[in-house]
């Protein structure tokens, strides 16, 4: 008998995992993704005595979270993609070029601190108290930092989008 709770789980309850994270993304290709990551997450690591159902309901709740980062990510590159150049692909290379060359002058007006802030904020997708972590400051001051960056950013690159006028924000609500 395998007590593998990892075949176990994959074997007996597969199909329903699939079929939640279908519901909760609303695609069978990503469905298949989240259930792939979270089994990853999930058994990454043996715990002691983890039974099958243990095991699904931690699959279930990483499925979630997987999707929620996924927005999440999706959103924050929402709202810096401009800063990179167009949306569309690019025809002539130059202008993507251009674009990157403007986004590290406008990148080396900043404080050093505020530079940090801001590329830890908006390129590595910390949380501010990850970035107040690792910058081992305060969370204010983390927050006073990304305020001033944006401002200097904005003024240098031009306004990031409203929250409604995102793709993933429409029709949803904000929290």
């Amino acid at each position: 008998m395998d007590d593998d709770p990892l075949a176990v789980l994959a074997r007996e309850r597969g199909r329903a995992l699939f079929g939640y994270a279908y519901l909760v993304s609303g695609d069978a290709r990503t469905a298949e993704d989240l259930v792939q990551d979270a089994l990853v997450r999930t058994f990454s690591r043996r715990r002691a005595g983890f039974t099958p159902d243990d095991a699904e309901r931690y699959v279930r709740r990483a499925i979630l979270t997987c999707y929620l980062d996924g927005v999440r990510r999706s959103q924050r590159w929402s709202r810096v993609r401009h800063l990179l150049g167009s949306s569309g692909d690019v025809a002539d290379p130059a202008v993507a070029v251009g674009a990157v060359v403007d986004v590290r002058s406008a990148l080396a007006t900043l404080a050093p601190q505020e530079r940090v802030a801001a590329v830890l904020r908006y390129c590595e997708d910390l949380t501010v108290p990850e970035v107040a972590a690792r910058m081992e400051l305060a969370e204010g001051t983390v927050k006073r930092y990304l305020s001033t960056a944006t401002r200097k950013l904005t003024d240098l690159l031009g306004p990031l989008p409203a929250l409604e006028e995102l793709p993933v924000m429409q029709g949803k609500a904000r929290s």
